[in-house]
This record gives C-alpha cells, structure tokens and sequence, in this order.
C-alpha cells in the first residue's frame, strides 16, 4: 500500500514529517499473535533486514533474554537478531547503572532480567540491596514478595520493569508485574518507578540503541494506552496497527492520537 493510501488519523495541523529512517516496533500484537507470525510480519521484517534501516523489536516481557526472545521469534518464522530486541528489562538496567554504576538489588523476576542486571555490574542480594527490582515471573512467590515489602520498608528503592497489570497465557489472564506492584504499594506505602512502556525514557534508551532521532523515527504498536502514548510523548511518529489490542473504535477514547492507523505491519511494507 502507498503512503498517500494509508489510513491516518487527522492529526490536526501537525508538522509534516520526514521519510522513516529508524523503526521500533512492539513485539505481541505487532508481529506475533498467540505464537504466530502477523500475516504479512515475515516480509516486513525481511524488508526491514534489506534495507539496512536499524530496527528494534521492543517488549515490555521480561521473563526472556533477547537471545531466547530471537528463537522464539525465529520459531514463528520471525529472523530478528538477538541484538535488534530491546526489552523492559534492558531498559531497567541501563537506567539502574546510569543511576547507582555497580550498585545491588534484590529482583523478583526471571532470566532476563537477572541476565540484565549482572551484564550491567549489578549485585543480586537479599541484604540490604539499594533497589527493589520488581519484574515478571511465571510463578510469584508470596515469600519473595513478603521479603521484598520487608526490604522496601527498610529503605530500598523500589523499581519495576513494567505496569502491564495482566499477562496472557493458553489458560487466560494471568497476573502480572503492575498487579504484583500495585500489591506490594499498597503494602508499603511506596509507588515503584516503572521503566517499561509507556515511560518515554524505554523510547528513548531504544533510540540512543539505535542512534536515531525522533523526527525521522516510527513507533508501531498494537495498544495505545502503552505503544503510542510514549511513541507520542517521545516525539516519535507513531502508527497503531489493528491486529493486536486496541480496537479501531476505541481509539477516539484516548486525548491523544496515532499518526497512522494501518489494518496490519503488511500495510507497511511499502513504506520501507
């Protein structure tokens, strides 16, 4: 589909931008669905890879490493590099040893983010670490959570990957790091930072990765309480596609708005 024949959103008089040169692009809802490729997200990519534009897959899971993230992708037909992901996780450390180089934490989580914060010099420890870093897991211990209100009341800062309040799984919802976070607040007294989306600062660890600028950027996502929010208080362009959450008619619901609105990433490909 040409640029002149893709649905967009009356954007009210905003500024006319510039061809897209970078592109970050949420991962569940975007390319893969329940396990599947997007139809339509295997050429993207490949014309994505060809033409040499740098292109980071986000998502704010951060149970896997980016490694574990690129098989999976690769088992869906998907060929994204280990190093063109970027997840909740990464983010969470970068911005950790940007704030306390070489500092310590006590994390509920998963490999991905341990795997993170040992990459960025970070101790793990449960004495008197200097953050609380509260991730996603398959299994929340009620013992890791009793000792991390415990810690937090003793002084440790508290910091999660992400606020996504419910997970997916074959079975249904499942409870996940904002729900987790919402739980130990309301034990402690004390709101976390989350760093994941729809905090611009993921948008904008994401652009220094791939050393663009927001005005030659595109961020496509499937939701537009998290994806296009921070594509729009990053200043980025932002184009929701429909294969994912977030419903056609329920974008009028929001105060803001995507640049673009495209059925699926097949509508996109021209556009590379």
């Amino acid at each position: 589909m040409v640029l002149g024949k893709i649905p967009a959103c009356d954007n009210g008089g905003m500024s006319e931008r510039g061809p897209i040169e970078y592109w970050l692009s949420d991962m569940d809802g975007v390319l893969v669905h329940e396990g599947r490729p997007v139809p339509g997200a295997e050429e993207f990519i490949r014309r994505l890879a060809a033409s040499g534009k740098p292109f980071l897959v986000l998502t704010n899971n951060s149970i896997y490493t980016r490694r574990d993230l690129s098989a999976r992708l690769a088992a869906a037909g998907l060929a994204v590099p280990a190093e063109s992901i970027w997840t909740s996780a990464l983010a969470t450390a970068r911005f950790l040893a940007d704030q306390r180089p070489q500092g310590s934490a006590y994390v509920i989580g998963e490999a991905g983010l341990t795997t993170a914060l040992h990459e960025s010099e970070f101790t793990l420890t449960d004495i008197d670490p200097d953050y609380v870093v509260l991730g996603e897991t398959r299994t929340y211990s009620f013992s890791q959570i009793t000792r991390a209100i415990r810690l937090i009341e003793g002084g440790a800062r508290f910091v999660a990957t992400n606020p996504d309040p419910i997970g997916p799984s074959p079975e249904g919802s499942l409870p996940a790091c904002g729900a987790v976070a919402a739980m130990i607040t309301r034990a402690t007294g004390v709101e976390p930072y989350f760093v994941g989306k729809p905090n611009p600062l993921m948008m904008r660890t994401a652009l220094n990765r791939v050393g663009g600028h927001s005005e030659s950027t595109a961020m496509i996502g499937d939701r537009m309480d998290t994806d296009i929010v921070a594509g729009v208080e990053a200043g980025l362009e932002t184009i929701l596609v429909l294969t994912g959450v977030t419903g056609k008619d329920e974008i009028a619901r929001f105060p803001f708005r995507p640049g673009r609105v495209v059925d699926s990433v097949a509508d996109l490909i021209d556009l590379v």
